[in-house]
């Protein structure tokens, strides 16, 4: 009995181990359940409460459901300014191969350019605004042509010479240009052949998926890729042939002006100097900066070897309206503000401002086309935040200085968006709807209400006018006589 009873003694503890461990392992598992559970509810509570206050904080609202995942959207040209309405060209991508809970990959990848109509200020009623589905269509927003794209589209950005003329990047080397007035309509059915490109970019040794700018002052393109480089072409010959050819039976190949080495790890955007065609900027997941001047060869200007520390880089902006300014977004949560006369090469650049008003990796930054303080920077978290860099020095006391609004309608992470450069203060903002059940895209447009960034002084006399209003409309009513 011994032996028996000193095998029993030993094993009972270690049952009772085990059982303790596939305890303690499922309490941790629903721990981790009750945490996003909470988090989901904290983020429905959190949208709902927006979606209750869109008719006081925006001017115009409406929301347009994609049926498919769209990783870009990008304004177009205006063709109609009326009284009360405008209507501009805006494009959009459709993802339909990646989205195997619908479909086995038959269906193909698009390019949507759509028409929408934008509200002028002071239009829309708050009934109008508080009335949105977001499962629903916009009535603003109607699918005008459609060109089956080779790939996913990753990024759009349009010719700002000529807006019928766009890029587009995909799980390619080569960049694809698009003459968008010229191109046939076509129905995306399933395997459907691809749309020919009216020229094609080469350059690149691997991918380029998402580093993509346009030249404001010449019909210059700017590509980043996996293989770490910068390549820069020029489109001018290109683009004066683009939409002669009836017959497309094939595409104008170009190769590029420069490439550009220096960064070493994959370049995850780029931007243009606005007033130069030669000079231009990248980041890149080395958390490198870089500035370069064509004309002085193909080596780094400035490279600045720590903006955000030692995290990544996800995107950077150059200032239109002051040329010394440049943005970067981080996988640190922040965005830093940088003067390119303070940058040197190698080191820890040091920021004239921080911002740290996301709770995940900042993806998206654009400066304000109508204030040159003013940038918007949207995230993982699903915040689209505008900023006014020169109210950060007055509310330094506050949790985020210079923060002004907070654009909370989306339910999932912000991938693309953009300010109208027609329309004043408008912005078009989209999203992957990953905890839809449903799936598909939610793009919307939008425009806060102007008391948000218009001076003090004049928020407030219109505010008196409006109380004087109302005393004329609804005047006290006068106290009962006695009888």
């Amino acid at each position: 009995m011994g032996p028996i009873f000193y095998t029993l003694s030993l094993s009972l503890p270690m049952r009772a181990l085990r059982k303790r461990k596939r305890l303690r392992e499922t309490e941790r598992d629903d721990r981790e359940r009750g945490k996003g559970l909470n988090a989901a509810l904290r983020k429905d509570e959190e949208y709902q409460n927006w979606k209750s206050n869109v008719p006081v904080i925006y001017d115009w609202f409406t929301g347009h459901k994609l049926v498919w995942p769209s990783l870009s959207c990008r304004w177009g040209g205006q063709f109609v300014k009326d009284r009360y309405k405008s209507r501009q060209r805006l494009y959009l991508a459709e993802q339909e191969r990646t989205s195997q809970i619908y479909t086995d990959g038959s269906l193909p990848n698009t390019l949507m350019i759509t028409n929408c109509d934008i509200l002028k200020p002071k239009v829309a009623t708050a009934a109008d605004i508080s009335q949105f589905n977001e499962e629903a269509q916009s009535p603003f927003v109607k699918r005008y042509k459609t060109l089956v794209h080779p790939g996913e589209v990753s990024i759009i950005r349009e010719l700002p010479q000529n807006n019928n003329i766009v890029a587009t990047h995909t799980d390619s080397p080569d960049v694809f240009i698009w003459d968008l007035k010229a191109q046939p309509n076509r129905h995306p059915v399933e395997r459907a052949a691809y749309s020919r490109p009216d020229a094609i970019l080469t350059g690149h040794r691997e991918n380029a998926v998402f580093a993509l700018a346009m030249c404001p002052t010449e019909p210059f393109v700017l590509s980043g890729g996996k293989d770490k480089s910068v390549v820069l072409w020029s489109i001018q010959d290109t683009i004066t042939s683009l939409g002669l050819s009836e017959s497309r039976r094939s595409p104008n190949y170009l190769a590029p002006r420069g490439v550009f080495k220096g960064h070493d790890a994959i370049v995850k955007d780029v931007q243009f100097c606005p007033s130069s065609a030669q000079e231009f900027c990248s980041i890149s997941d080395d958390s490198f900066l870089i500035l370069w001047d064509a004309r002085s060869g193909n080596a780094p200007v400035v490279k600045v070897e720590k903006t955000h520390g030692a995290r990544e880089l996800h995107c950077v902006d150059w200032n239109a309206q002051n040329m010394n300014l440049i943005l970067t977004g981080s996988g640190d949560n922040t965005v830093c503000l940088f003067d390119r006369r303070f940058l040197t090469t190698g080191g820890e650049a040091l920021p004239i401002y921080m911002f740290e008003g996301h709770k995940a990796p900042v993806t998206s930054i654009q400066w304000c086309l109508d204030r040159a303080s003013v940038f918007a920077s949207a995230g993982e978290d699903g915040i689209l935040n505008i900023w006014d860099y020169y109210k950060s020095e007055n509310e330094r006391a506050k949790t985020n200085p210079g923060l002004f609004f907070q654009h909370s309608g989306h339910r999932d992470a912000i991938m693309d968006f953009h300010w109208n450069p027609a329309e004043p203060w408008t912005l078009v903002s989209i999203t992957v709807d990953i905890s839809s059940t449903i799936g598909g895209s939610t793009l919307q447009i939008w425009r806060m209400s102007d008391m948000l960034y218009r001076p003090e002084e004049d928020v407030l006399r219109e505010l008196d006018h409006y109380k004087e209003l109302l005393k004329i409309c609804d005047p006290p009513a006068k106290s009962k006589k006695k009888i």
